[in-house]
């Protein structure tokens, strides 16, 4: 029992060891403006993936949609690869292809065996600039588009949000959604795709991220080799810089008293990526904590607002958010409820945005500060977050931030720096109001500005 012992305590390391042992990120920027960066480690397997500058915030009314109908297509063959061949060169390496879309950014990603890593920057290559837009794929995937737009109209979350943005960027590119609208992906042709690419897909607004067991001078190579093609080229007129997309505290209501449950979601303007209040932010939110009906714990919960939930059937989940953009942001929260329980939630709710701004406590703070020291430590778990940090880092900041120093920002907080940020971003704003279902209960939108501040004497 005593050698088992030893053996564990051998086997863990601190979390300050954590900490201090990652290994250091290797950046390389070549000289079309590509930059290239590694996290180098002992793994047998690699994620390579290309973070580009680009999503639904760079489009305009009639373009919207056509980063994602693009995501859709890259998958779909290339100049080189045609049709099923492309997918069938990822599968013979016993790879893991996917991507995404944001508001920001898009990404391609590939996992696969470190000795493939080569063959894998090659295949990423290929697929941003030689993507083959053949029109029976182009007209298959607006299908495909069609019936996922349908189907995401039943994901009242995320019908919530998109309605967020709309009332709190209205006007503006950030109001867009990801996917487009029914009549964009109906409308967008093949020279609109094309067009799209040529203008985004360029070397300057792209990261090319790795990790896992891969050397970065083979990465670099490889990249040189891959990455310097004409179709990578800076074009002086094709990265305009970004529209200021402006603040409205504003709301929109689509009541439906045939659905079951309530979704409602309330933001104040929050900062940008680089903005060092985020850090603060995150804590508050920390605080707030997050419940659903299937947690356990009950009504001893450390989170106030969730112990109030189950005490008093408030709700059947809620969850804060702090959304950042380059400029800026939406810090907010947002609850399912039943019909009847939409008041007495949304009184709650401000009432702990009331308590942050005004008598957090520094035991709550130091909860708050282990909760994100646990989840800042999770991104570890894995060469895919691992890659998807540093690419998403290098766009969002400039440089990948060293994990000690996320640590020492976040030890640096206390309850006053909460409360003296909070009451920056919160107290006494006028928040962007979005609501669907059953929403009778939900207050007029002066009622609820007025919840925004506390009349003390």
């Amino acid at each position: 029992a005593a050698l088992l012992t030893l053996t564990r305590k051998r086997g863990a390391a601190t979390y300050a060891q954590t900490l201090q042992n990652i290994p250091e990120t290797q950046v390389t920027t070549l000289e079309n403006g590509l930059r290239v960066a590694s996290e180098e480690s002992n793994q047998p397997t690699c994620t390579v993936g290309l973070w580009i500058e680009a999503g639904s915030r760079y489009e305009d009314a009639k373009t919207n949609g056509a980063g994602f109908f693009m995501e859709h297509l890259a998958f779909k063959g290339t100049k080189k690869c045609p049709g099923s061949a492309f997918e069938k060169e990822v599968e013979s390496l016993g790879a893991h292809l996917n991507g995404y879309t944001s508001r920001e950014q898009t990404a391609f990603y590939i996992k696969a065996l470190s000795k493939d890593m080569p063959k894998v920057v090659e295949l990423l290559s290929d697929l941003v600039q030689n993507c083959a837009l053949e029109d029976s794929q182009i007209e298959k995937e607006r299908g495909v588009i069609l019936q996922e737009l349908k189907e995401m109209d039943s994901n009242l979350t995320a019908v919530t949000f998109d309605y967020l943005h709309a009332t709190a960027y209205q006007g503006t590119a950030l109001a867009h959604t990801i996917e487009g609208t029914t009549e964009n992906i109906k409308r967008l042709t093949r020279a609109d795709l094309a067009s799209y690419v040529d203008t985004h897909f360029k070397a300057p607004r792209m990261v090319l991220a790795a990790a896992g067991g891969i050397s970065h001078r083979e990465l670099v190579d490889a990249a040189k080799q891959h990455f310097t093609g004409a179709p990578f080229a800076y074009k002086g007129d094709s990265m305009s810089a970004l529209k200021r997309c402006r603040f409205t505290g504003s709301e929109i209501r689509a009541r439906d008293d045939a659905l079951p449950l309530a979704h409602i979601a309330l933001a104040v303007e929050g900062p940008g990526w680089a903005d060092p209040d985020n850090i603060v932010l995150n804590v508050a939110n920390a605080i707030i904590g997050r419940y659903d009906r299937t947690f356990g714990g009950g009504k001893n919960q450390s989170s106030r607002l969730a112990a109030l939930a189950v005490e008093h059937n408030l709700c059947h989940s809620f969850e804060p958010f702090n959304t950042s953009y380059s400029d800026t942001g939406l810090f907010g929260f947002h609850f399912v409820s039943d019909p009847l329980s939409v008041d007495d939630m949304m009184f709650c709710a401000q009432g702990e945005w009331m308590r942050l701004c005004t008598s957090t406590t520094e035991s709550e703070v130091t909860r708050a500060k282990n909760y994100l020291r646990n989840a800042m430590v999770a991104q570890l778990d894995g060469t895919t977050r691992v890659c998807e940090n540093i690419g998403s880092h290098l766009l969002h900041y400039g440089r990948r931030i060293p994990l000690e120093e996320w640590d020492a920002r976040i030890s640096a907080v206390d309850a006053r720096m909460v409360r003296d940020v909070c009451s920056k971003y919160i107290y006494d704003k006028c928040p962007a109001i979005a609501a669907v279902g059953p929403i009778e209960q939900l207050l007029d939108y002066n009622r609820i500005r007025s919840a925004m501040y506390w009349i003390r004497f």
